[in-house]
């Protein structure tokens, strides 16, 4: 298996290219991260964002880990972007990920990526409305591509959530967003699926299945989230803790889908309260644990 990790776990906590790179190579003992927006802002000036994000990108290069995305965090999932009732707020959505390429690109990173985007509660319950938001999302994300080819980018992604209100959520909403992208921008549009939102029973029921995500869509996701669940909520809990998802059925997964160029990106999000130590420390074990999985 090809692990990497979400760096969602080290924010407020381990700041810095060369602090974190250290961390993340040499404590952690692995060699892909996906960068997280949550340690730096898209929405900050240009000119001081792109040197604190160029900062990382160089410290990791220097570490020999490579980040081989820019992903939203819990601050960018907070809005309702390209999905927003007004013309006003998806327009902010569509500046927000313009803002999150221009941020990757500084730090040579080839790919970027967030969830589509939220309606409203009154919009979600109107299929013509929402047909007509979904419509003009997928010309803001054509537009989008177009930046991200320009900008050097090489790919965008989009993570499926497990909210009926959101676009996509279950493996035939992904696959329709897929298909309609498909052939009409100018870098490819690919999918990242969390396996806790996946297997989030309330809502998908028997589809609740990652071998169901395979059949259906899987030609088209490029990555993985991996986290610790009861299928109950979307938990981000780590390997250290029981739960639906386990090591054999991971490695299992990657072997009989013959998987090679996607990458297990483990993402756990922490309580802001819980102390530094234990939070490393619970990394370092669940990492040993997926790798002697793998």
């Amino acid at each position: 298996m090809k692990l990497g990790v979400n760096l969602c776990f080290a924010v407020k906590r381990w700041l810095g290219g060369g602090r974190l790179a250290s961390l993340v190579k040499e404590d952690l003992g692995l060699d892909y991260a996906q960068f997280s927006w949550d340690l730096v802002d898209p929405w900050w000036p240009a000119a001081e964002r792109d040197r604190i994000a160029a900062d990382y990108a160089r410290g990791f290069k220097a570490a020999g880990v490579t980040i081989e995305s820019s992903f939203g965090g819990l601050a960018s999932y907070t809005y309702n972007h390209f999905l927003a009732p007004t013309p006003e707020l998806r327009a902010l959505g569509k500046e927000h990920l313009k803002r999150a390429i221009d941020m990757t690109a500084a730090m040579e990173v080839p790919a970027a990526g967030m969830p589509f985007g939220s309606y409203s509660a009154d919009d979600a319950l109107d299929p013509a409305r929402r047909e007509e938001i979904y419509k003009q999302a997928l010309e803001t994300f054509v537009d989008l591509a177009r930046h991200a080819k320009q900008s050097g980018l090489s790919m965008l992604m989009v993570e499926p959530v497990p909210l009926a209100t959101e676009f996509p959520s279950s493996a035939a909403d992904s696959l329709r967003l897929m298909k309609d992208l498909d052939g009409a921008t100018e870098v490819p549009v690919r999918l990242l699926v969390d396996w806790g939102h996946a297997l989030f029973k309330p809502l998908f029921k028997e589809e609740a299945d990652m071998d169901h995500w395979m059949r259906v869509c899987g030609e088209y996701i490029a990555a993985f989230h991996i986290q610790q669940t009861d299928g109950m909520l979307d938990r981000h809990w780590n390997f250290t803790r029981d739960g639906i998802v386990t090591l054999d059925g991971l490695a299992d997964f990657w072997k009989r889908h013959h998987l090679a160029d996607q990458t297990y990106l483990l993402e756990v999000i922490y309580p802001f309260e819980e102390t530094d130590e234990f939070v490393l420390e619970d990394m370092k074990k669940s990492v040993q644990l997926l790798k002697q999985a793998s």
